[in-house]
This record gives structure tokens, C-alpha cells and sequence, in this order.
């Protein structure tokens, strides 16, 4: 069966809803689970694979970048050529690259092999909201949304915890070979249980040069930053060149593109970009956060892998709990007051994690900084995305979100490429506690500053929307 955008048909009660969900939650839990819990085993396969700390960063970006650069391609993929095609073959697409990264001998196999895994995570990660957005029927599509949204939170948030025991259990490895079974029936219940649906209206022709230049001019850019670790050079100095010059060809290929990959009229509105600007401004924060916490708390604070992937749990719990109560707060009281006071709060919760020390103490020294900062994000991530979605035209709402969803990605690319470069962390540095630890504290402070920009950009520019006019009138 082949649905338009406009024909959805099942209802989230129907057994034939629910399989539609199942398919979605579990095809971008593949790549959500895979973004997070490579970082809980760095340290082990670092040693393993004898890789020094760029390989690492290498390790986490290689991912991100090939994922940010494509996540834009896919969804116009997705439109023209059927989102259950296209999620079914990015599906496919990241087992095979997960088999790979489970048997590689080297680093830089693996590091192949993880951006090769981005590229199914770009096919699979916007056909997996499009086919609920498409198959729903109208009523039920919020709540299907919302669903999605909750169970693909916690499995990304837990991909620490399983990374943890994977690693400290049977091995590294199968933190990409559990991939296989979950990929396997995603396969089986997309292709019988979910229709296929297209939008007739997709662009005729995909912005492939955008695509292209943007992918160059970030993994450029990113391996200067990286490369820079271990002093300038001639070659680094070249790979800036190269990734800005790129970057700029992007720029001008989106403004004169008759279909471009991001619509420029979308930056003109100022909500919309203000939102974004806060959003890189959070995301690189948290990006640079994860990597170097789950790191940190083995060792500089000698925790095992399980027990550091399980030290950041209390942050889903808390979302889970109060995610939905902050969405309301701020339909009631505007976006403008949770977005400035959120990432404050936030960057307490960091710089609260300075404490974490030799042998330091999970529940006096980590809990309490995961609690506050666990607080903090949940007041920005619902208004965030409602704010996205809300300064754009319903028109061009998919658009938005994959939008946010590249600027997210591109900032967690670039905070793992930036921050070891200032925090002064190269080589075998992560082997060693004493000389770890200087870094991991300057990484936090930088973090903080991070999370406290966003905040005050949002304080400065983010509007609270007008109410309507009848309420306005009422009032007075």
C-alpha cells in the first residue's frame, strides 16, 4: 500500500498503529543508542586498538559528522523515493556498519566504519518521524509524536548504561553486534506491518552540491580542529582552508538553489533563528559534556564502565518525569523565562561536577551535579523544539526540525573536535588520572560557559508569542 502525506489511515489504538510505532521507536533507537554509547567505551577500546586521544575524538565525530552532514539528504530522499524505502535501507545500511565496527582490527577501520554507520543513521533517523507524521491519521499523530519522541529520549539517555555493561561484560564489540538482532526485526515489522508513503509534492531534484559541500566543509573543518591537538601545521592550516571555503560554497549553493537542501527564508525569521543559535549554543555543551564525563568518571574518579554509564540515568528519570510539565509551562508562561533559566541551571549542575575527583564519591559528588543539571536541561529541551517548530509556517515544519535536528548535531561535532584542543588533552593523556584531570575541569568550565550563553542569548532574543487576538481583548 503506497499513502500519500495527506492519507494516513491507521490510529494509534489499532494493532496496526502500534506496529508502526514499534518500527519507528526501534529503527531510531538504532541510531539514537549508538550516538551515546560509543563514549562509555572509549577508554577500553583506546587501549585496545592502541589509539590515542584523537582517534577517539575521531571515533565519536566520524559518526556525527556523516549523520549531521546527510540527515537533511535523507529526509528528501525519504519523500521523494518512499520513507519506508529509505528507512528500510538506512536500517540495513547501519547493521552492515555495525558488523563492521564490531570486526574491526584498528582504529582506523573503526573510525571508517562509524561514518559509514552515520550514513544509515541519516537515512533512517528522518524517515522514522516522517512515516509517523504520514501514517497517522490526524488525531492521533500528536500523541504518536509524542510516543516516538519519549521513547527514543530514553533510549538514547541509556545507551551509557548498556554501553557500560557490554563493555565490562562480554566485551566492546557487542555494543555494535546488539545492533544485528534490533536491526533484524525492525526489518521484519517495516516491511509487513508498515505502509509505504511519499510526498507528491517533493522537490524534483535534490540539493546534492549542498549535501557535498556541507559534509567537506564540516569534516574539514573538524579534522583542522582535531589535527590541531598535536600542534599547527601546514596540512592543518590546509584542511581550514579547505573546510571554510567549503562551508562558504554551502552558504552561497543554498541561497541561489532553486530546491535548496535548507531553505534560507526560514533564517530570516528571527524566532526561528534565535532558537538555532540557543540550540548550538546548548548542544555543543552537551556534546562536549557527555564525551568527556563518562571518560572522566573512569579515569579521573575510577568508576567502572557500568557504573559510569549508569551514573547519568538520574537525567532520564528526571525528563521522563517532568518533560511533559515543563511543555506546559511554557505554553503558559512563553518559551522566553524556561530557555534563560534552564541552561543556568544547567551550567550549575556542570561546574557542580568539578568536584569529581580521585576515588571521588558517587553519591556526594556526581548524583547531586546530575540531579541539578538533569533539572535544568528538562526546562529547555520541550520549549526548544516547541519554539523550532513554532516560529516556522506549518508548510515548512519538517523542514525546521531537521534544520534543528543538523544544528544539534553539527555543535556536538564541533564541541568533541574543540574542546580537548583547549582543554590542552592529546595522546595517551586519557591513560593517565593526573594529567586527565586538569583537561576534564577545564572542558567543564568550558561547558558551563556554553550552557550560560545559550541562556542569556535566549533571554535577549527569543520572544514569548502573542496571544490571540480575542484573549488580548478579553483582558482588557
Amino acid at each position: 500500500m503506497v499513502l500519500s502525506s495527506q492519507s494516513a489511515q491507521v490510529r494509534l489504538g489499532e494493532a496496526s498503529g502500534r506496529w508502526v510505532l514499534l518500527a519507528t521507536v526501534l529503527g531510531s533507537a538504532l541510531a539514537g543508542i549508538d550516538a551515546t554509547v560509543v563514549n562509555i567505551a572509549l577508554p577500553t577500546i583506546g587501549r585496545e586498538l592502541h589509539g590515542g586521544f584523537s582517534s577517539l575524538q575521531w571515533a565519536v565525530n566520524a559518526y556525527t559528522l556523516t549523520l549531521a552532514s546527510f540527515i537533511l539528504l535523507g529526509g528528501a530522499l525519504g519523500d521523494r523515493y518512499g520513507r519506508r524505502r529509505v528507512f528500510l535501507v538506512g536500517v540495513i545500511w547501519f547493521a552492515l556498519a555495525s558488523a563492521l565496527c564490531a570486526a574491526v582490527p584498528n582504529m582506523a577501520l573503526l573510525i571508517a566504519a562509524r561514518a559509514l554507520q552515520g550514513v544509515g543513521g541519516a537515512l533512517l533517523t528522518p524517515g522514522s518521524l516522517a512515516m509517523i507524521s504520514a501514517s497517522f491519521v490526524a488525531t492521533d499523530r500528536g500523541k504518536a509524536i509524542g510516543a516516538w519522541s519519549g521513547f527514543g529520549g530514553v533510549a538514547t539517555a541509556i545507551g551509557p548504561f548498556i554501553g557500560g555493561y557490554l563493555v565490562g561484560g562480554p566485551g566492546w564489540r557487542w555494543i555494535f553486534l546488539i545492533n544485528l538482532p534490533v536491526a533484524a526485526l525492525v526489518v521484519i515489522v517495516t516491511r509487513r506491518r508498515v505502509p509505504e508513503t511519499r510526498d507528491p509534492d517533493a522537490v524534483p531534484h535534490l540539493d546534492l552540491l549542498g549535501a557535498a559541500l556541507g559534509a567537506i566543509g564540516l569534516g574539514a573543518v573538524t579534522y583542522a580542529l582535531i589535527a590541531a591537538g598535536g600542534g599547527l601545521s601546514t596540512g592543518v592550516a590546509a584542511a581550514a582552508v579547505v573546510g571554510l571555503a567549503a562551508l562558504a560554497g554551502f552558504v552561497v549553493t543554498e541561497l541561489r538553489s532553486s530546491n535548496p537542501m535548507i531553505a534560507p527564508a526560514l533564517f530570516r525569521i528571527r524566532q526561528f533563528t534565535a532558537a538555532n543559535v540557543v540550540t548550538f549554543a546548548v548542544y555543543a555543551a552537551l556534546g562536549g559534556l557527555f564525551f568527556f564525563l563518562v571518560i572522566g568518571l573512569q579515569v579521573v574518579g575510577g568508576l567502572s564502565p557500568l557504573l559510569a554509564g549508569a551514573a547519568v540515568l538520574p537525567i532520564t528519570a528526571i525528563m521522563l518525569a517532568l518533560s511533559a510539565r515543563s511543555g506546559a509551562l511554557a505554553t503558559r508562561i512563553g518559551p522566553r523565562l524556561p530557555m534563560t533559566v534552564g541552561p543556568l541551571v544547567a551550567a550549575c549542575g556542570v561546574l557542580l561536577l568539578l568536584r569529581i575527583g580521585p576515588n571521588a564519591s558517587y553519591l556526594t559528588d556526581v548524583l547531586p551535579a546530575v540531579i541539578i543539571f538533569g533539572l535544568g536541561l528538562t526546562l529547555i529541551v520541550a520549549p526548544l523544539t516547541t519554539t523550532v517548530l513554532g516560529a516556522a509556517p506549518t508548510s515548512h515544519a519538517g523542514v525546521a526540525s531537521g534544520v534543528n535536528n543538523a544544528v544539534a548535531r553539527a555543535a556536538a561535532l564541533l564541541a568533541v573536535a574543540v574542546l580537548p584542543l583547549v582543554a590542552g588533552i592529546s595522546g595517551d593523556d586519557y591513560e593517565h588520572a593526573a594529567t586527565f584531570i586538569g583537561g576534564f575541569r577545564t572542558a567543564m568550565v568550558t561547558c558551563a560557559a556554553l550552557l550560560v550563553l545559550g541562556g542569556l542569548i535566549a533571554a535577549t532574543l527569543i520572544r514569548n508569542p502573542r496571544p490571540p487576538v480575542e484573549a488580548r481583548a478579553s483582558s482588557g
